[in-house]
This record gives C-alpha cells, sequence and structure tokens, in this order.
C-alpha cells in the first residue's frame, strides 16, 4: 500500500498481543496479561518485554503520560490483517489470489454466511466497487 508505514511483521505473540489490544483498546501491562492469562499460561515479566519490543518496532504506541504505561496498536486490524495476506499471497502463493484462497478454503470448511460474503465481495470487486 503506498503511503503506509512500513512495519515488521509480527510473530504469533505479538500478533496475540494486538488481538488484546483491538479487543479491549488502550490497556495497560497488567491488563494484557490478564486478558493473555485467561487463555494460556503467561508470565507478566514476558509481556511485559514483548510490549516493549513491539514499541521499538512500531507496531504499538505507549502513553507515558500516567504512571502505569498504556498501549494501544499503532496500526487497525484490517490494516494489519491486509499487510499479512499480501506477505503470505507473496511467499507461499507466488503472488496467486486464487490459490490463496483455494488454500484458505480447503483448510477449514466455511459457513454458508461466509460463502455468500465471499460472493458478495467477489461481485463487489469484479465491479470495480473495492
Amino acid at each position: 500500500m503506498p503511503g503506509q508505514p512500513q512495519l515488521p511483521r509480527p510473530t504469533d505473540a505479538e500478533l496475540e498481543i494486538l488481538n488484546v489490544l483491538w479487543e479491549r483498546g488502550a490497556s495497560t501491562v497488567r491488563e494484557v496479561h490478564e486478558a493473555i492469562a485467561l487463555r494460556k499460561p503467561a508470565q507478566y515479566t514476558t509481556t511485559l518485554k514483548l510490549l516493549q519490543i513491539m514499541t521499538e518496532k512500531r507496531l504499538v504506541r505507549r502513553d507515558e503520560a500516567q504512571r502505569a504505561h498504556v498501549y494501544q496498536a499503532s496500526q487497525p486490524r484490517e490494516w494489519t490483517q491486509q499487510q499479512l495476506a499480501g506477505d503470505l499471497l507473496q511467499r507461499a502463493f507466488q503472488g496467486s489470489a486464487k490459490g490463496l484462497l483455494l488454500g484458505a478454503l480447503s483448510s477449514r470448511k466455511a459457513s454458508k454466511e461466509e460463502l455468500a460474503e465471499l460472493r458478495r465481495f467477489l461481485d463487489e470487486y469484479e465491479r470495480g466497487d473495492k
């Protein structure tokens, strides 16, 4: 995407933190840690270190105005998903959108609602609406 910042691809652990921030909004380290700990064992110090690394990588922004630093994702979920999909498209499918879509659909059964939404999206894309 021209004009958009080039950010490094987040690791799985970083994506987990980003998902928490996208769901909760701006959060302290403790809040992020507690959300992750509900799903799996996690160490507070690991969450803190990852957020520090993610700040350096510009994946998150840190507000230092309060005693407890507050973090938020630097980009919206949709933007990050587009970047990851584009990267996967190039690395694993040699730029083939058909290959990517077929790979995704064959990896798990899509619901009727998802298939209908995909059909609508493809129709809009074909008309130039997307």
